[in-house]
């Protein structure tokens, strides 16, 4: 029994030391991806924010959250919702190289009982993405509904 035991508890450490070495792998990787770019860059922890399920007349409001991967500061000179219920911000002063930044962008729910998908268009100076398209998709309940 002692041996079954033994047996098991090396597998589950087996188990554990190569998962924590292919998640370091795929932290490096990553790092990779965002490898910097000669000029402005822009990289998105989430190019698109799931609200799930919302409650009607609540907070719409998001974040989606970017760093300069360049060696030049990044200008977004406009951002535009895909209609008049989204309403996106966005920091009007240069971003540094490695500096992070947001866009917010609020939606109105109170367009009760039925599921959206909207976008973001961002104008920016950053290299290869002078337009950069970010989505917000999402269900409003009804209104006096209570969300499960």
């Amino acid at each position: 029994m002692k041996k079954i035991l033994t047996l098991a508890m090396l597998v589950v450490i087996g188990i554990t030391t190569t998962t924590a070495q292919e998640t370091t792998k795929k932290i490096k990787a990553k790092a990779t991806k965002t490898a910097k770019v000669n000029g402005a860059g822009m990289v998105f922890v989430n190019e698109t924010i799931d609200y799930g399920t919302v409650a009607y007349n609540s907070d719409g409001r998001r974040e989606f959250i970017f760093t300069n991967n360049g060696n030049k500061p990044l200008i977004i000179t406009n951002a535009q919702g895909s209609c008049g219920c989204t309403v996106p911000t966005y920091p009007k002063e240069p971003i540094a190289p490695g500096a992070k930044g947001v866009i917010g962008v609020k939606y109105d729910t109170s367009r009760a009982g039925q599921a959206f998908t909207k976008t973001v268009t961002l104008t920016t100076n950053a290299v290869g993405q002078a337009t950069k398209v970010l989505t917000i998709k999402g269900v409003v309940l009804a209104d006096g509904a209570s969300k499960s």
